[in-house]
């Protein structure tokens, strides 16, 4: 995609930081350490991650402040949707993956989007760390960014929260299904 497409006009972004700095506010649990101040300031100088958080609104994710990198310091955003991602639905795990069916191909798969949405997947460790602030996903499951020794053997992982707990579980990556998506984060 272009970057004249990954821009937003100031209304656009007038309206998405309303509604990020009102989902900020109505879950202080997920960033206690962390000001709306902040949050806003570096939201402002980083137009590109405006867009990629504005994607991951778009798409259903409900993207929200989980903590602090603290190295960087940068904020980290994933998504907090209770179900995962409606607009990132019904896609397989990467490339490789969607290129290898030969019928019923899905329209796209999670990586090619997340990479168009600059966002990345969340990993295992992230998800169990989101079901910290949930459940999430106890009617749906999401991708999760997949270690390459189980990707080069042909499987991803994926997770959901069922019975109480959350589960990680693996299936072929070219499979899909009208109920898995993928969460992801970004951090600015």
């Amino acid at each position: 995609m272009s970057q004249s497409k990954k821009h937003l006009t100031d209304e656009n972004i007038e309206v998405l930081l309303s509604t990020i700095k009102d989902r900020f506010q109505e879950n202080m649990g997920r960033h206690k350490d962390i000001s709306w101040n902040e949050v806003e300031e570096r939201l402002k100088e980083q137009h590109d991650k405006l867009w990629s958080l504005n994607e991951m609104e778009l798409t259903g994710g409900e993207p929200d402040v989980v903590g602090k990198d603290e190295e960087t310091g940068e904020v980290i955003f994933f998504d907090c949707s209770v179900e995962s991602p409606k607009g990132r639905r019904k896609v397989c795990y990467d490339r490789e993956a969607l290129e290898s069916r030969k019928k019923y191909k899905p329209e796209n798969s999670a990586m090619d989007m997340a990479e168009m949405m600059g966002i990345e997947l969340l990993t295992e460790e992230e998800y169990t760390f989101l079901q910290h602030f949930g459940p999430f996903d106890t009617a749906t499951s999401s991708w999760l960014k997949t270690p390459v020794d189980v990707r080069d053997l042909g499987g991803a992982i994926f997770g959901d929260h069922r019975f109480g707990r959350t589960f990680i579980y693996h299936n072929g990556a070219e499979s899909y299904y009208s109920a898995r998506g993928f969460r992801g984060k970004l951090k600015v």
